[in-house]
This record gives structure tokens, C-alpha cells and sequence, in this order.
């Protein structure tokens, strides 16, 4: 009976829940940015956000439309300067996220707000308000819905953007696209592990999936399969651990990974020792 004693509790119901929401979007939207090779992009636009989110705080707006604009802005902005100069766009990444996180950490030591840092940073699963669960299942069907809608697309895109532009696709379009999605998915995950850790969400679950299948199709499943388990039992053993929720999420990522990367049947660690032996 003691190892049943969370589901007892309707905020940890609750919280294993938005994390599984939480879980399948960042996972989808992972094996397309693993596709692509946009990691360090999601990495920027999660940091990127917190300006946005105290902006929004000051303006009475909720925090999920400050960040989803200033991580929108982050992202074309990234692209603006990577094409009118010489500097590469992972430098150029980095400039704009560390800039745009320190003025969002200036001005949230000079706003008097009693919204805590480290929720922002680190997120509050267990204790989201119904407005926020609502902001982030909106978010994240959104999200959803539009990466389901535009999957094949998208997977040509980030596979050989060449060819879809031959074939009549308009690649610019599905670049934005890509860039609404990754901002839409940080603002669905912001609530559950905050700034700090979506960034595994993001890559962790594709990492996972791209190990185990060479089928795009079976990856999408593989992903968020893995990622609904880790974050469902990362939930779950923060009640006994009394740790974060959200890093105990990450830690059961990292852990499949772990597993994945020395055991998958084909990509793994002892079958590549095998196949050299």
C-alpha cells in the first residue's frame, strides 16, 4: 500500500499527467530537432524566454504568451544575423540566448513579483495553477496537432531540404514553422521543468528513439513512449525522494538513454563491439 501512496493525492495525479502531456509533445518535436540537428536551438530558445516571462508578469499577460513571443523572437533573430554577417549560427546562438538570459535575470531581481525564481527555473509541476494547466494544454494540443498535421513535410525538410525544395515545398515557411513549434513546445513545458531542464525534453526522448529504430514512423512512437515513462516516474519517485519533480524527470531520461545507448540491438554500445569483433 505505501508504494501506492501518491496516486492518493490528486496533485500528484495531476502533476503525472501534464508531465505525460508535457512528455509526448517535447518527445515528437525532439526527433525532428535530431533529424535537423537543431539541439543547441532549443537550448537557446529555452533560455531565451525568461525576459519574456517577466515582461509578461509586468503587463498583467500570462507568462506562456511573453515567453512565446520572445522565444519566437529569439529564434528569427538568430536567423537575421547568422544571414547579414560572417559569424556562424550556433555562435550566433550563443550570443543571443546568454544575452537575452541575463537581461532576464536583471530584470527579475529588480521587479518586486511573487512569482518565484525557481519555478521559472526549474518549474512547478506539483503545484500549477488551472490557469496555467490550461495555458499548457493548449500549448501542447496545439503544438501537436499542428507537428501531426505537417509531419511529412516537415520530415523532408529536415531530411534533405534540398529536395523538398525541388519538389515545390516552401522551405522558409516550414523554417518558421519549426521555430513556432520549438517555442510552443518550451511554453506547453515551461509550467512542469522550467527553463533550465526542457532542454533535455527536448533532445533526451529523439537521442532515445533514433538508438533504438532506423524508422521515423517507429521513432515517433519509440520517443514519446520514453519520454510519458520517464516523466510519469520521475513524478513518482520525487514523492519518495522529496526531490524535484522535474529533475528527477530528466534523471529517468538520461537513465533510459543510458540503457538505450549500451544495450539498443543494433546502434548500441556492445552490438557496434560485436559487429567490429
Amino acid at each position: 500500500m505505501h508504494w501506492l501512496e501518491p496516486f492518493r493525492y490528486s496533485f500528484m495525479v495531476d502533476a503525472m499527467l501534464i508531465g505525460a502531456l508535457v512528455g509526448t509533445v517535447c518527445a515528437v518535436l525532439s526527433c525532428y530537432l535530431v533529424l535537423k540537428g537543431w539541439s543547441l536551438m532549443g537550448d537557446a530558445i529555452s533560455h531565451a524566454v525568461l525576459p519574456g516571462v517577466v515582461g509578461a508578469y509586468l503587463l498583467g499577460l500570462p507568462l506562456a504568451v511573453g515567453a512565446f513571443v520572445t522565444g519566437l523572437f529569439c529564434a528569427t533573430a538568430t536567423g537575421w544575423v547568422k544571414a547579414n554577417t560572417r559569424i556562424k549560427e550556433d555562435t550566433v546562438m550563443g550570443i543571443i540566448f546568454t544575452g537575452l538570459f541575463a537581461l532576464g535575470l536583471v530584470m527579475f531581481t529588480k521587479v518586486q513579483t511573487d512569482v518565484h525564481l525557481n519555478h521559472i527555473l526549474f518549474g512547478n509541476i506539483l503545484g500549477i495553477e488551472r490557469s496555467s494547466k490550461i495555458q499548457t494544454l493548449v500549448a501542447a494540443v496545439l503544438t501537436l496537432g499542428v507537428v501531426l498535421t505537417l509531419r511529412k513535410d516537415l520530415l523532408l525538410y529536415c531530411f534533405d531540404p534540398t529536395h523538398a525544395r525541388t519538389i515545390g515545398l516552401n522551405t522558409q515557411a516550414l523554417y518558421y514553422v519549426l521555430l513556432a513549434l520549438l517555442a510552443g513546445t518550451i511554453v506547453a513545458a515551461l509550467q512542469a521543468v522550467g527553463i533550465l531542464l526542457v532542454v533535455a525534453m527536448l533532445i533526451t526522448p529523439g537521442c532515445i528513439a533514433h538508438l533504438l529504430t532506423d524508422r521515423f514512423d517507429r521513432m515517433l512512437v519509440v520517443a514519446a513512449l520514453s519520454s510519458v515513462v520517464s516523466c510519469v516516474t520521475g513524478v513518482y519517485i520525487s514523492f519518495f525522494l522529496n526531490a524535484a519533480p522535474g529533475a528527477c524527470m530528466v534523471l529517468v531520461q538520461a537513465l533510459i538513454f543510458a540503457l538505450a545507448f549500451v544495450f539498443a540491438p543494433r546502434h548500441g554500445l556492445l552490438a557496434s563491439r560485436r559487429v567490429k569483433g
